[in-house]
């Protein structure tokens, strides 16, 4: 969680290369597909809420919009779980990306409610194409815990 926070700040840094600055990947996404896949628990769903709220207010956005966008994308996850676990790892980065695009098509629905006015939609392009991109990192922590629960034996 903490690593996240720490990248998020870092990809934020105004460094251009070429004119272009840094992507602003959704890096709380790794984590929270990853622990609805891992383990469910009860510290899970605070871990993302306190993820959401640093992004809130680290992006000057309204509070409560990337948490409750990284809530329903836990939430998806953690219902479908019992259709993800031992699929391959292709087909895992799939559902990634439509947790992903839950996450976002939530975040788009709530900024055009609360702005009244649509969000600029190749920017939502750029950042989803940049989160589908941490798929390695959740794989990574799914797969650390892989041996050591037995339901995914």
């Amino acid at each position: 969680m903490l690593q996240c926070m720490a990248a998020t700040i870092l990809f934020s840094l105004p460094i251009r290369v070429f004119g272009w600055g840094l992507p602003e990947p959704i890096f709380c996404m790794a984590p929270a597909f990853a622990w609805a896949m891992i383990r469910p628990s009860m510290v899970a769903p605070f871990g993302v809420l306190v993820m959401g709220l640093f992004l809130d207010i680290f992006w000057g956005g309204p509070l409560g919009l990337w948490a409750l966008s990284l809530l329903v994308a836990y939430g998806a996850v953690l219902g479908a779980r019992n259709m993800m676990v031992g699929q391959s790892r292709p087909m895992m980065w799939i559902w990634f990306a439509a947790a992903c695009a839950v996450a976002q098509t939530v975040g788009f629905l709530v900024t055009q409610l609360d702005a009244r006015a649509t969000p600029n939609l190749l920017a939502m392009l750029w950042q989803f194409l940049a989160t589908i991109l941490l798929y390695p990192f959740a794989h990574r922590l799914i797969d650390r815990f892989d041996d050591a629960d037995v339901r995914f034996r």
